[in-house]
């Protein structure tokens, strides 16, 4: 016969059933409510840090803050957001796209760029659809397969026809090594009028000036959409002279459409006391008819006679280049530089700059008044030294993004970049960008829209997954809609990081984090701001290569702003810019630095921006003790923090 329970017990079996039914109530209810005490993290690969429901924008925690508020750092916990391309596929790649609804560009705020960017925006959803079908990352090729690619001719022989054919460009597949050549038998042409040449200024009413010239230029690989590639020498002589009117031969470099110092030979040789290349001068002489060449006279010719002095035998050789008469040009790449010989005499030496090496240069172009006979390039290396070897070798875990931090950060560096611009990400994350990675209150990640070709968007999203800081933004990447990045860079710097402020850089752009943070600590906390290299009353182009046309921008003069390639904007003005891009009432220009200054001017209106002007935020190349410094290549890159490691904000533009 079994005993009844003892009181004890049922008290205590009814108070377990009366927790659990309580239990029960609170969940239910937290559930109703949507409580983020339960909310379930979402791993982001490459991220680090959890991710929460999606949920608006508030700053400081205190709700949507009217316009007329002081601006404030952004919500006390970070927006985790999984990032993804919104409404487009059930599959995502989570972590590494950008939150960035591309559907609002459906709107008549979006002004002339809305169609353009309509349409890049729902081919990049095509692709990107295709990209997101690729199982793990992209499959590696063969040992045997790779080797083959790899593989360049030693040599390349070019009749004139087959050079014309190939519209007057040799392609050099893995550059040049020490000892390569290329010679180019050729004829200048007769010189012919110009009314509007390059070389010289014509005033109007004068008659036109007869010029024949030609360019011979060692180029690089194509950079940017809408840009010339980078000439690594840049070779012009200009037989009837230029603005000095005298036969001239000019050496440059220019990247990112950005000249250096030029090198001019004028007929004079290189002074003594001037550093050489390979032990050659940088100009020899040739004869000038400004020269003063009267007879000597007889009585110093029997003064010299009488104290035994002979006469010093000199030869003059004439400019080397004549109209319609064949010469044999052989450029040469020496130990400190490249050597030009014309029949056989040397005429000129340019030493190689920082910044350019001899593998870099894919391409040899011959253009202007100058008919070709033949090209042969000898000498050649037959595999390139470091693109694809290189590649593999520098995914390296030491190069990865740490997690992002959990708490609101100081600042976010948005940094634009192009889907093959691997070289250029390395040199960032090699140099000032693993300072910030150091930080726990700085953030920095590549902004990358996709390309046209499918290789380059597999190997980005492969490079994206193991790095894990960059961010796809899904449409086709093209010059006139990068301000489409500014916006996704705002988007991330006030939803996914919290961040105080927000910088926007290019991935040529050295960036000197410490000054740029003791700058901004300058101005009191709370305010609005807008820091950058400003520019004042600058007003549209309307013809040339860079024309905007009435419909693209309607009023004379653009708004006050910072230049494209590094200025800071309090989070305030970011995330306006991301509401009202929501909201479908964002216009957009294609350029994105005026396209800044807009929105800045336009939420000046109702809050007031400081606006903080410095120079040291450099358009062009750099300055000394500068904050970022523009169009640096990758070698520079690593030049220029070398120096800063020794404490010096000194510059390694010597192009």
């Amino acid at each position: 016969m079994r005993r009844p329970p003892a009181a004890g017990a049922t008290c205590r079996r009814f108070a377990i059933r009366g927790f659990v039914a309580v239990f029960l109530v609170y969940v239910l209810a937290a559930l109703a409510l949507e409580s983020p005490l339960l909310v379930v993290p979402t791993p982001v690969p490459g991220a680090g840090a959890a991710t929460a429901a999606s949920r608006p924008l508030h700053l400081d925690g205190s709700g949507e803050r009217g316009r007329g508020s002081a601006p404030a750092r952004p919500l006390k916990r970070p927006h985790r957001e999984t990032l993804s391309a919104a409404g487009r596929s059930s599959r995502r790649l989570p972590g590494i796209v950008s939150g960035l609804d591309l559907r609002r560009l459906n709107a008549t705020r979006s002004g002339s760029l809305r169609k353009v960017a309509a349409e890049a925006a729902a081919a990049g959803a095509r692709v990107f659809s295709e990209l997101q079908t690729l199982a793990g990352t992209v499959t590696e090729l063969d040992a045997t397969g790779e080797e083959e690619r790899s593989r360049c001719p030693h040599s390349i022989v070019l009749t004139g026809d087959e050079f014309r054919v190939k519209g007057r460009t040799v392609e050099l597949p893995c550059g040049l090594t020490l000892g390569s050549y290329i010679t180019v038998a050729a004829t200048p042409r007769a010189a012919h009028a110009d009314r509007d040449p390059k070389i010289t200024l014509v005033r109007e009413g004068d008659e036109p000036i007869m010029v024949s010239q030609f360019m011979m230029e060692l180029q690089g690989l194509k950079t940017v959409d809408g840009e010339d590639p980078p000439r690594i020498l840049h070779f012009n002589p200009r037989l009837r002279g230029d603005w000095s009117g005298k036969p001239v031969i000019e050496q440059n470099t220019c990247y990112r459409m950005q000249w250096g110092t030029s090198l001019r030979c004028e007929g004079w040789r290189s002074r003594a006391d001037e550093e050489t290349v390979d032990g050659m001068v940088k100009c020899e002489k040739w004869i000038r008819d400004d020269e003063e060449r009267s007879e000597q006279s007889k009585t110093s010719w029997w003064l010299n006679r009488l104290i035994g002095r002979t006469k010093k035998v000199s030869v003059d050789w004439p400019y080397p280049f004549v109209e319609d008469c064949m010469f044999v040009l052989t450029l040469t790449a020496g130990l400190e530089g490249y050597h030009v010989n014309v029949d056989g005499r040397h005429v000129t030496s340019f030493p190689y700059r920082t910044g350019f090496v001899l593998e870099d240069a894919t391409g040899l172009s011959l253009n202007g008044d100058l008919d070709v006979q033949s090209v042969f390039a000898g000498t050649l290396p037959t595999a390139h030294p470091s693109f694809s070897p290189q590649k593999h070798l520098e995914m390296l875990p030491i190069w990865q993004a740490p997690p992002l931090p959990d708490e609101p950060i100081e600042i976010f560096i948005g940094i634009l970049s192009a889907g093959n611009h691997f070289a250029e990400r390395m040199a960032v994350r090699k140099t000032w960008m693993s300072a910030a990675q150091k930080s726990s209150n700085v953030v920095a990640r590549f902004f990358v829209a996709l390309n046209g070709r499918k290789e380059v968007n597999a190997e980005l999203k492969k490079e994206a997954e193991f790095f894990g800081d960059i961010v796809i933004v899904p449409f086709m990447d093209s010059y006139d809609l990068v301000v489409l990045k500014t916006v996704a860079i705002c988007e991330y710097g006030v939803r996914v990081v919290s961040a105080r402020y927000i910088m926007k850089c290019d991935d040529d752009n050295f960036v000197r984090l410490e000054s740029v943070k003791d700058e901004l600590k300058k101005i009191p906390r709370g305010k609005s701001l807008y820091v950058g290299n400003m520019n004042y009353h600058h007003k549209p182009l309307r013809t040339g290569k860079w024309a905007v046309t009435y419909e693209e921008w309607p009023e004379e003069d653009y708004p006050t702003y910072a230049n494209g390639p590094g200025y800071v904007i309090s989070s305030d003005i970011a995330a306006s810019i991301v509401s009202e891009f929501t909201a479908h009432k964002l216009r957009l220009f294609k350029m994105e630095d005026v396209s800044m200054g807009m929105w800045v001017e336009r939420f000046n209106n109702t809050r007031h921006v400081q606006y903080v002007h410095s120079i040291k935020f450099c358009q062009f190349g750099c300055i000394d003790d500068y904050y970022t410094a523009h169009y640096q290549s990758p070698r520079q890159m690593l030049c220029l923090w070398d120096k800063l490691q020794s404490g010096k904000a000194q510059c390694c533009n010597m192009r």
